[in-house]
């Protein structure tokens, strides 16, 4: 039982095993993807792997489509060519339900898997031909928010960004730059539309992708090494559009559980690798059922039927305030400040996590009682009966091996959405006091703390990656625990006054004296961080 093609002819095997195969032609979607390819996907990893693919699949099997999705990552090539390539661009998903049954599932929409980079010009070749197709309807994004990120904290452009802009379409290496260097393909093979999708989980996501190629075709235009008439042609979004978009679903790191039970099942190469880039991959996705996504239908080349596949389409305003519901209120804030604490407390699991008194209180602190007054109902779900299923079911989920130390990542660029957002919707409100906001302050001071590399008993802990986190570290260099006067008003007030880091100055919005004294009573000494949670959070 190998997951491949040759490996499914035989089907009673995986069916015995529990396992759904595909009920398509998977030569045929091949041969039919090649033939007039319609979707291209960058970012290879486990949401897409495990949900994005699992759409295209379902519209397959109801002979809705023909086509499948060429896959491309422009980061970790790892992935394509120990994951994907050994089992023919096939997963096996697997759904973890609250009563520790799994569900399990090849998923065989991805019809081919492709290096973006410069190292390896035969399949960027064939990137090129592709986006020349005029069949091609879109290109969506799962790359993360540091993905669209051309500059720094203080705002100047990355090194390897500013490379990009000198060498213009030919050679460039940033994820933002090769999607302009592809429309400039495209263009130049007559400008068939195409729509560009980032389902990435953050803020206004299609707005962010638009900037960061606008910003990479300006500077081109600039030096000389594309023409006006393409700038234009990017720019309309009757040519090019730019949907906006809200996904959910929870897809941690392959939990060896689940590994050893396929393998008992028979199935053979099972074992997650560690990439040369440090990510932690299987050929199988274990994940929640749950899952969302909602995207603004706007596809000036048409779209595969995707409401057919459980997607929400509708327009802008519906996809801002199901995103603003998740991301900044009903899930994504309360995964943040499980994070840090899970990590400064010691714990491996999200899900063990819900069982202390004190991190409960505080994520229905956060939830009920300083988001949802500010959320906006956007009617396709309701708000109240989202975090009801989150707080209640998702997140104590103890079949879903989710790691506080996983969610930690790259929390410099969430903290803006995740609690930045709900700060300035206070701060906006006549019939609000952002100044009674307690425990998404408590959420920041905890993540100062985590900052410092030191867990509640005094020991050394390691913190997730995160681009900012050398540089916020040299910040805080003066604080140490056992020492709170380290932590003066003064001494915190470059970070908390740093609109990029929380998309509002906290001094002038008058959180920061309130953040400080948290973080200073979580610095007395071992314990202090349980200490001050309780302080907060009597259960």
């Amino acid at each position: 039982m190998k997951l491949c093609y040759e490996g499914l002819r035989s089907r009673a095997p995986w069916e015995q095993a529990g396992v759904k195969l595909p009920a398509f032609d998977w030569k045929a979607m091949c041969a039919a993807t090649q033939a007039a390819p319609t979707w291209v996907h960058f970012g290879a990893g486990n949401i897409f792997r495990g949900f994005i693919a699992k759409l295209q699949q379902d519209l397959l099997e109801q002979g809705l489509v023909k086509e499948g999705i060429v896959a491309a990552d422009t980061f970790d090539y790892d992935i394509i060519d120990k994951i994907y390539a050994p089992c023919d661009n096939m997963t096996l998903m697997v759904s973890l339900l609250p009563d520790g049954s799994m569900e399990q599932e090849v998923i065989a929409s991805i019809a081919q898997g492709l290096r973006a980079g410069t190292a390896y010009p035969q399949d960027m070749e064939t990137l090129k031909k592709i986006f020349r197709s005029p069949s091609l309807q879109m290109v969506s994004y799962t790359i993360t928010e540091k993905g669209y990120a051309l500059t720094n904290l203080q705002g100047e452009f990355f090194p390897f960004v500013q490379a990009d802009f000198e060498k213009g379409p030919e050679g460039c290496s940033h994820a933002m730059s090769m999607t302009a260097a592809l429309l400039w393909e495209r263009f130049q093979a007559g400008g068939a539309p195409i729509a560009v999708v980032s389902m990435d989980n953050c803020s206004h996501n299609g707005e962010k992708l638009r900037t960061s190629v606008m910003t990479v075709v300006e500077h081109w235009l600039d030096r000389g090494h594309i023409t006006p008439e393409f700038a234009v042609w990017v720019a309309n979004e009757n040519k090019v559009s730019f949907p906006w978009s809200m996904i959910d679903k929870i897809t941690p790191r392959p939990a060896k559980v689940v590994e050893d039970a396929l393998t008992a099942s028979g199935i053979e190469g099972m074992s997650p690798i560690v990439t040369s880039k440090n990510t932690f991959i299987a050929p199988f996705v274990n994940a929640e059922r749950p899952q969302y996504l909602v995207v603004e239908d706007r596809f000036p080349n048409g779209r595969p039927p995707l409401e057919k596949a459980g997607v929400y389409m509708t327009d802008r305003d519906t996809v801002n305030n199901t995103e603003k519901m998740k991301v900044t209120t009903c899930l994504n804030p309360l995964h943040t400040a499980l994070a840090v604490y899970g990590c400064l407390l010691g714990y491996e699991s999200i899900a063990a996590e819900m069982k202390d008194p004190q991190l409960k209180a505080l994520v229905e602190k956060i939830g009920y009682d300083e988001g949802i007054p500010v959320v906006v109902d956007p009617k396709i779900l309701s708000p109240m009966d989202f975090i009801h299923e989150v707080i209640n079911q998702r997140l104590p989920n103890p079949f879903i091996p989710d790691m506080p130390q996983r969610i930690a990542t790259d929390t410099s660029q969430k903290v803006p959405v995740r609690f930045g957002e709900t700060i300035k919707s206070y701060i906006a409100r006549p019939d609000l006091d952002v100044a009674a906001l307690t425990y998404i302050p408590l959420a920041i001071a905890g993540w100062l703390r985590y900052l410092l590399a030191v867990d509640d008993e005094g020991k050394p802990m390691s913190c997730s990656a995160d681009p900012m986190l050398d540089t916020l570290q040299q910040q805080l260099a003066g604080v140490k625990l056992g020492d709170p006067a380290g932590a003066s008003d003064e001494a915190l007030a470059p970070i908390l006054s740093n609109p990029a880091l929380f998309a509002v100055d906290l001094c002038k919005a008058g959180l920061s004296a309130k953040i400080c004294g948290m973080f200073r009573e979580m610095l007395t000494g071992p314990g202090a961080v349980r200490d001050t949670l309780k302080r907060y959070l009597p259960c």
